[in-house]
């Protein structure tokens, strides 16, 4: 699209920002110690489960006037399916009319929950694959996970009913595997297979086996433009977590939008209301299930997610590329001035300046 177009079309996305994605983080409980775990591991001890009754009373704010026929409720954590009572979550959600998935590592997931969570009305699901056998068990901490992840991803891909994708999160272990992954998930079936990052939080901040360099980040876009172009029966795509550039849908369907507070909501365990779970929630979270009404928090407030003129500071404040970006995703900000913690344009442009 027309970079003028789009910008038209996300100015009018925020000036409307109609809620149809919500995020309910439902358990900080985790049978897995991941490398990258961005969450606040403690919290696993401090918070218990969100009752599902409280999360029901703040999804029934919602006016059926104002819910789109496309509105998802997606369950994450933590590792959702630690919830004795996941089904029956999946069925009250249904039942109030919102279509609902979930994000899992694949441990738990084998052919009884699998029909156990059809049943409930699950339409769509997420896997976690962060390499092959060696690296996921690495990066996951647990060893085995590489082949329940495998056992899940099959069981799903053999299922047409389901949307699905699988997400593998690129760091200095995997990067030489991505052919491989690449043959082992569209030799399964795999439809769609979308890459990401790590930003410098939870326990990745410390971690540089976890970082790309700019020249490895450039091979990343060039590994999935090539995918893309080559097309086939799989598609691979990178995730929307930063604005790329003269990558821009070479290695995604559309151009890069920040959607979280626009079209993107979630509800936290110990009830804050915010954006995607992984943004800054000290500084970014609107209000409090528990306080207030979900709702009228979504329409009155998340100005700093529709409004991201306090952003244009730093290397942002000068850039040619502002109007494109608004400062790249929401969870690239965090800290007590809400900092950028990498710029994804900014890597693209070191890595082709050493090529000179």
């Amino acid at each position: 699209m027309n970079p003028l177009l789009f910008r038209m079309f996300r100015d009018y996305e925020t000036k409307v920002h109609e809620l149809n994605y919500l995020f309910w983080e439902c358990t900080t409980r985790c049978n897995f110690r991941c490398r990258h775990c961005g969450s606040d591991c403690g919290m696993a001890v401090k918070e218990k489960d969100m009752p599902l009754e409280d999360f029901l009373r703040a999804l029934d704010t919602i006016p059926k006037v104002k819910k789109p026929g496309d509105f998802n409720v997606v369950l994450t954590g933590g590792e959702p399916l630690m919830r004795p009572d996941i089904a029956e979550a999946g069925r009250e959600i249904l039942r109030r009319g919102f279509s609902w998935g979930m994000v899992t590592n694949g441990w738990f997931y084998d052919e009884a929950m699998h029909r156990k969570l059809m049943e409930a009305g699950m339409g769509a699901v997420t896997v976690s694959l962060d390499g092959l056998e060696d690296s996921h068990d690495w990066m996951r901490g647990i060893p085995g996970s590489f082949r329940r992840a495998v056992r899940a991803i099959g069981i799903i891909a053999a299922d047409p009913r389901l949307l699905y994708d699988v997400v593998t999160c690129v760091n200095k272990r995997n990067l030489s595997q991505l052919e491989s992954i690449y043959s082992l998930l569209s030799g399964m079936g795999v439809k769609q297979w979308r890459l990401f990052t790590i930003i410098p939080i939870g326990r990745a901040a410390s971690d540089p086996d976890m970082h790309l360099l700019d020249q490895e980040f450039v091979t990343l876009m060039e590994f999935i433009k090539a995918k893309r172009e080559q097309g086939g029966p799989m598609t691979v795509t990178f995730s929307c977590e930063g604005y790329l550039g003269k990558y821009e849908e070479k290695v995604r369907q559309v151009r890069f939008f920040c959607h979280a507070g626009v079209n993107i909501a979630s509800i936290l365990i110990d009830g804050r209301i915010c954006a995607c779970p992984n943004i800054d929630r000290d500084r970014f979270s609107q209000g409090n299930i528990y306080q207030d009404n979900f709702y009228e928090v979504w329409e009155k407030r998340f100005q700093p997610f529709r409004d991201r003129s306090w952003a244009r500071t730093g290397i942002c404040a000068e850039c040619k590329e502002w109007k494109n970006c608004l400062g790249n995703g929401m969870h690239n900000h965090h800290g007590e001035h809400a900092e950028l913690l990498q710029c994804h344009y900014h890597k693209t442009l070191c890595a082709n300046e050493s090529k000179k």
